[in-house]
């Protein structure tokens, strides 16, 4: 089950999620569902913007890809509570990072 102690143990893609802080002020307040995960970044999906394609409530969206080390990112969990979470924390291969076996420092 994801909870706020658990979060930084599942996975990520799927979350909303939003840029609290960090190092590069260009990236904060970018908020949008994570599509996409690396070692050390995480894929922010932004919708909105002009409407595309043939039916007209489809909108354009754009992929942020926001480094993890030096960012403060804030998940939202279906029960609508909000964590914040260290990027440093984050920092791993998405499957070392969620092993659940074996000697994992993330259990």
């Amino acid at each position: 089950m994801l909870t706020p102690e658990t979060l930084t143990r599942h996975e990520l893609v799927g979350l909303s999620a939003r840029v609290r802080a960090g190092d590069n002020p260009d990236l904060l307040d970018i908020e949008g569902r994570v599509v996409a995960e690396t070692t050390n970044t995480l894929g922010i999906e932004r919708g909105g913007g002009e409407p595309t394609g043939p039916r007209a409530g489809e909108r354009a969206s754009r992929v942020a890809t926001v480094p993890k080390a030096g960012t403060s990112f804030e998940f939202e969990l279906a029960t609508g509570e909000l964590v914040t979470v260290e990027g440093r924390r984050l920092v791993a291969r998405p499957a070392r990072r969620t092993e659940k076996s074996g000697d994992s420092k993330w259990r």
